[in-house]
């Protein structure tokens, strides 16, 4: 796996509008490519895709995207355009952690926690996973099968909650973990909580070959479920995308895409071989 493991944001068919609002407010930020159905972008050097989906699935508070700000005044012009329209899950204050925070989703459903960070942050735009619900307490588990499963990972810090903090004592307060050297966030959220993770925001693998296709759909699905086209979901109820790291070009030549599609939508598992023979027509 030469590329980095990044999310996939999933819409009512608002993908590249998406995209473009969000490239609009992000510095150093572009469309990667568009294939239809998929728009990949990058935010201050973070990939993500957006999937025109339709209406199944609606994204919730179970992923957010940690913002790392240099500036107060950074942190507020962000906090400004993402909060517009959308919903305000905690107010932009200092707090403990921050002298300037916030969480807010975005008139898209998209959940921000933006804050302003004195470390050297290499990866300004973070993906968080909050366990809530039946897997709340397991965060700290999940890293550690996450990161044994992918190659360049390693676990950067684990901090808990203390004695006397109701329910979540002795859970996960703050994680900080690299899988395949991209950052991720996670913590414990205790039980009440309503939304939980599911399809509305997933975790793309792209995979070079055939083997690593074979290995990581195994793994993932051990405790889990196996789903249509490439996705999966594993024992926390997260969900993952396991997909050749070429099909996002098969599917933006034109005259390949439709066959390739028509092949893959029978798969679960993605084949590699089979989607070729189909983007030569064979």
């Amino acid at each position: 796996m030469t590329q980095n493991i990044y999310p996939c944001l999933w819409f009512d068919h608002q993908a590249r509008e998406t995209a473009d609002y969000y490239c609009s407010i992000f510095s150093d930020s572009k469309i990667l490519q568009d294939t239809g159905i998929t728009v990949t972008f990058s935010l201050k050097g973070q990939k993500f895709m957006g999937l025109n989906g339709g209406p199944t699935f609606k994204i919730n508070p179970a992923v957010s995207f940690f913002v790392f700000c240099s500036s107060v005044d950074e942190v507020t012009q962000y906090w400004f355009k993402l909060s517009e329209s959308g919903q305000i899950m905690m107010p932009l204050d200092t707090y403990p952690w921050s002298e300037k925070y916030g969480w807010c989703s975005d008139k898209y459903g998209v959940n921000w926690q933006i804050m302003l960070s004195k470390e050297a942050n290499t990866q300004p735009i973070v993906p968080s996973l909050l366990f809530t619900g039946s897997v709340s307490g397991k965060a700290e588990e999940a890293i550690k099968f996450y990161t044994g499963l992918f190659p360049n990972s390693k676990i950067k810090d684990i901090s808990k909650h203390p004695e006397g903090s109701g329910d979540l004592a002795g859970q996960v307060n703050h994680g900080r973990f690299s899988l395949s050297g991209s950052s991720f966030v996670a913590f414990d959220g205790g039980l009440g909580h309503s939304f939980k993770f599911d399809e509305g925001v997933s975790l793309v693998v792209p995979c070079d070959t055939q083997k690593e296709i074979d290995y990581y759909w195994q793994k993932l699905t051990e405790g889990g479920s196996e789903g249509q086209c490439g996705w999966v979901k594993d024992s926390f109820g997260i969900s993952w995308q396991i997909v050749p790291a070429i099909l996002g070009d098969l599917m933006s030549d034109l005259s390949k895409a439709p066959k390739v599609m028509q092949a893959f939508l029978k798969m679960k598992k993605f084949d590699i071989a089979i989607l070729l023979s189909a983007a030569n027509g064979q």
